[in-house]
């Protein structure tokens, strides 16, 4: 069975599963089977499965796999008027971040920070993050990457200038945490806190 794996993910499983390999061969079966359980950890942790987005006209998609923690008004930037959807991931949630919108990217903005834990409100505001702001045909979105206490290393492969479809793959988070979307005040929120949403697939909210 071929399982999908994050580009990122693959030195934090090949590099452990070589160790485990060598481990076994000169007898240390102990050692070997703890660095193979550790390999096979990285490999669910940066699994990267396929996911049909679904066709819901005017809709804005989850960013990322996770529990609601929040759902807020706020004044963003690059939106405006928007409402603030915090989505907070598991150790055991998929880290793949997706982008709720067809659109171009206008901009990305990377902001060092403290590691608080991401769940508490303050982690927006003091923790390192990065936010790429989509021009969709409809509306402006803001989709902010937000590292945690073990999220270290937050990953963005797009720059200004790239277009991306609704549901496409724009980076991870490397071991952690939460993925926040303002949407234009207007749309139709379809979540609440404590919803469970799957990146790519769930509809957080409706565009009038």
């Amino acid at each position: 069975m071929k399982i999908p794996v994050a580009r990122e993910g693959w030195p934090y499983v090949l590099a452990p599963a070589a160790l485990a390999v060598g481990l076994a061969l000169v007898g240390w079966r102990g050692w070997a089977l703890g660095v193979g359980a550790a390999a096979l950890a990285s490999l669910a942790f940066f699994r990267d499965p396929e996911r049909e987005v679904p066709a819901v006209a005017n809709g804005i998609l989850s960013p990322a796999d996770g529990r609601v923690i929040g759902v807020e008004e706020v004044e963003d930037p690059f939106v405006g008027a928007a409402v603030r959807v915090a989505v907070f991931l598991s150790p055991l949630d998929v880290h793949v971040n997706r982008s709720p919108i067809a659109g171009l990217v206008v901009g990305t903005a990377w902001a060092p920070g403290r590691f608080v834990a991401a769940y508490r409100p303050e982690a927006v505001a003091v923790n390192e993050r990065c936010a790429i702001h989509l021009q969709g045909e409809r509306a402006r979105v803001t989709v902010t990457q937000i590292a945690g206490v073990v999220a270290r290393r937050i990953v963005c492969r797009v720059r200004p200038g790239d277009k991306l479809a609704a549901g496409e793959r724009y980076g991870m988070i490397r071991f952690g945490s939460r993925t926040d979307c303002a949407m234009p005040r207007g749309a139709e929120v379809q979540v609440g806190v404590g919803d469970r949403v799957t990146g790519g697939v769930s509809v957080l909210g409706v565009l009038p």
